[in-house]
């Protein structure tokens, strides 16, 4: 399971206060780091800048994330201090990640942070994120479907994903008051690095409203793709604009600023993920149509439901049912789906598909028990 953003402050924390408060930062790290790796940082005399930069190229992927936090555990003034058994704990979730990583295929994950949140059919988004991960001309996915159909939920398949293969989603959640300013500023959050004191737009042009949105789009997404973490920008609920919003002007602007820094950059463009973006929606700047990829969700039927238990329940049999019959699987599969089905009837104001993932979750954590 990922660490938290507030645990990655943990760690940087730990790394200030009890490995780079040093006047060589270099020869610190040279015991625990290869050193191509630690050349490359550009540390300076400021430990808390130091650790900072530590940290954000150790997340670029799952191993350097391991060997960083093996790192911590091993420093002497940690290991006597309470903070270990948190840190030792980091490691053991991570050491996991990776272990899911080398072994199973993260576009095929059923089940999300650390076996504790099911992600349920979408075989179609799986396959369509597999060919725009891995496809320089694409920089924009857009997810279709009803209400309640589980396009938002996308988001969170999206941060399984991102851990392995290196990118990192900032959502957006709209609303019919969003105006662009607030839009941007959320995102500029995201991308800057809180320390740095930049402001939130460029201060020029902020006069003319049309030119300083332009500016500030172009400033957004130019942060993003000089950033040492690769970004994919995520708007999510985009049918709760307003029709007459300015944001579908912002939305049109960031799709062709993202295209244009893609042409000049390549992979280190962010990326733009419009959840609840619809065909019938404004259509976006015409130099963008052929970097789209499409995504419709839909309601999970009773069969999409029998296929995800059946699929997890044969594969990762608890140490009970190892010798078990396929046959005494088949009718756990069978039970799950009954009672999973008649717990989403149960209306409790979440959404439809929140109480069906809700009900799956603890059906996977009884059968886990066994």
């Amino acid at each position: 399971m990922p660490l938290r953003e507030t645990e990655w402050e943990s760690v940087t924390t730990w790394l200030e206060r009890y490995l780079l408060n040093v006047v060589d930062p270099y020869t610190q790290l040279a015991p625990y780091f290869d050193e191509e790796f630690i050349a490359a940082l550009p540390l300076g005399n400021i430990s808390s800048h130091n650790a900072r930069v530590l940290v954000s190229a150790s997340r670029r992927d799952i191993q350097r994330q391991v060997k960083l936090i093996e790192v911590v555990t091993t420093i002497d003034e940690i290991r006597v201090r309470p903070e270990f058994g948190e840190a030792a704990e980091f490691l053991h979730r991570l050491r996991e990640d990776a272990r899911i990583h080398a072994t199973q295929d993260p576009f095929g994950t059923r089940v999300l942070k650390g076996g504790t949140e099911a992600f349920i059919d979408r075989e179609d988004l799986r396959e369509t994120l597999r060919r725009f991960v891995v496809d320089p001309e694409k920089s924009v996915l857009l997810v279709d479907g009803e209400p309640d159909s589980g396009r938002s939920y996308t988001y969170h398949f999206l941060c399984h994903v991102g851990q392995h293969r290196g990118f990192r989603p900032a959502r957006v959640t709209l609303s019919r008051t969003s105006t662009p300013r607030q839009v941007l500023q959320r995102l500029a959050g995201f991308v800057t690095d809180p320390q740095a004191g930049t402001q939130p737009f460029p201060s020029s042009a902020l006069n003319d409203p049309l030119l300083s949105l332009d500016d500030a789009v172009h400033w957004v997404v130019g942060l993003a793709t000089s950033s040492d973490l690769h970004f994919w920008l995520v708007l999510d609920e985009c049918d709760k604009l307003d029709p007459h919003s300015d944001v579908w002007d912002l939305i049109g602007q960031l799709a062709l600023a993202i295209y244009e820094h893609a042409a000049v950059h390549g992979d280190r463009a962010p990326r733009l993920v419009l959840l609840g973006y619809g065909r019938a929606m404004p259509k976006l700047p015409n130099d963008v149509q052929s970097s789209l990829c499409w995504d419709t969700a839909r309601i999970v039927e009773p069969d999409d439901l029998r296929r995800f238990f059946d699929q997890l329940f044969h594969e990762s049999r608890p140490a009970r049912l190892d010798d078990a019959d396929p046959a005494e699987i088949d009718g756990f599969v069978e039970e799950a789906v009954t009672e999973v089905l008649h717990a989403a009837q149960d209306d409790d104001g979440e959404s439809y598909m929140r109480r069906l993932c809700t009900a799956t979750e603890k059906a996977i954590d009884v059968y886990r028990s066994f």
